[in-house]
């Protein structure tokens, strides 16, 4: 027997589809993850497979043997998670630690809720900050020496110690920080230590231009985020240039902030939503305990995203035509 599906009208059609615009995402992230690869070699190829390949098999896992429902690895979502989380690691994390972030990515800050759309948080951002407090110096142990370079002979890198991110420089620096004593081509382009999806902001910016182009983001996150951190980063004293480049905030601003389950859904509230996302970025970077605050700030706006949505509702339809004939 055929079933109808009857909703109220208006009916509207489009080709946008939810497996189209997860893979648009995708492909927008390749230019960053190539950089990433460039710039620490095959152990950030490693942490990209290992944390893939562990998000996609804890999804089928819950989703067939715990939720009884049919595979919903199809539609991209648990391969963006994976790459994401990767984003967020060290190429130097052990292999193990990746898989702990990927499985609790999965398992606890996405299917916990039901799957793909109940989510109340970025799941790659509850792996990655997971990670963070259980294991915090393995999360803030970066190589040192970029771009690293592959010995085929041995199978390792040729990073044999580890330093400070830029990020961590300019925090723990009592001047105030100069474009003239940073490169800025280097942190452009990716010569600089730091997270996977931290060191290739042009390659960011790329993915950023191709999701818009493709309609699958607007600009309302993005701008008004990083507008925001760059406003309150001079205002406290920074370098807006700098504060921008590194760290977390670009990557934040295009792949993470811009999340359809975790983001308002007006306008308005988007605007909102990222402003403050990049004030608190700014206040935590300047007086947290941690040098970074971007999945902080995230996730804490994550939790208020329900009463975003509250008090920026979308207009009904036909409502000004209704007025105005009133």
């Amino acid at each position: 027997m055929n079933r109808l599906t009857i909703s109220i009208s208006p009916h509207i059609h489009t080709s946008t589809t939810i497996d189209r615009c997860m893979w648009n995402v995708v492909i927008a992230m390749l230019p960053a993850l190539a950089v990433a690869i460039w710039t620490f070699g095959m152990p950030a190829l490693m942490v990209t497979a290992i944390s893939v390949a562990a998000c996609l098999l804890t999804e089928w896992a819950v989703t067939r043997f715990m939720l009884h429902r049919p595979c919903t690895l199809a539609n991209g979502s648990a391969l963006i998670t994976g790459i994401l989380l990767a984003f967020n690691l060290p190429s130097i994390l052990p292999w193990w630690m990746v898989i702990i972030g990927a499985v609790v990515a999965i398992g606890i800050g996405k299917m916990s809720f039901g799957g793909l759309g109940c989510n109340i948080w970025n799941p790659a951002l509850v792996g990655r900050v997971f990670l963070l407090v259980s294991f915090p110096a393995a999360m803030t142990t970066w190589p040192d020496g970029v771009p690293s370079a592959f010995d085929g002979t041995t199978g390792a890198s040729t990073h044999a110690s580890t330093g400070a991110t830029l990020l961590t420089h300019l925090n723990s620096s009592e001047a105030v920080p100069s474009l003239a004593d940073y490169d800025l081509l280097d942190m452009v382009f990716g010569h600089m230590n730091g997270s996977l999806g931290e060191v290739g902001g042009i390659a960011i910016l790329i993915g950023l231009a191709y999701l818009l182009l493709t309609k699958t983001v607007t600009w309302h996150i993005p701008v008004s985020m990083l507008g925001s951190a760059a406003l309150f980063s001079w205002a406290l004293g920074g370098n807006p240039l700098l504060d921008l480049f590194a760290g977390g905030l670009l990557l934040g601003a295009v792949f993470m902030a811009t999340d359809y389950v975790t983001s308002p859904m007006t306008r308005k509230g988007q605007l909102l939503y990222g402003f403050m996302i990049g004030f608190i970025t700014i206040i935590i970077r300047r007086y947290g305990a941690y040098p970074e605050g971007v999945s902080f700030a995230i996730l804490l706006m994550n939790s208020f995203v329900p009463l975003i949505n509250r008090y920026f509702r979308p207009a009904v339809f036909g409502e000004k035509e209704r007025r105005a004939m009133a």
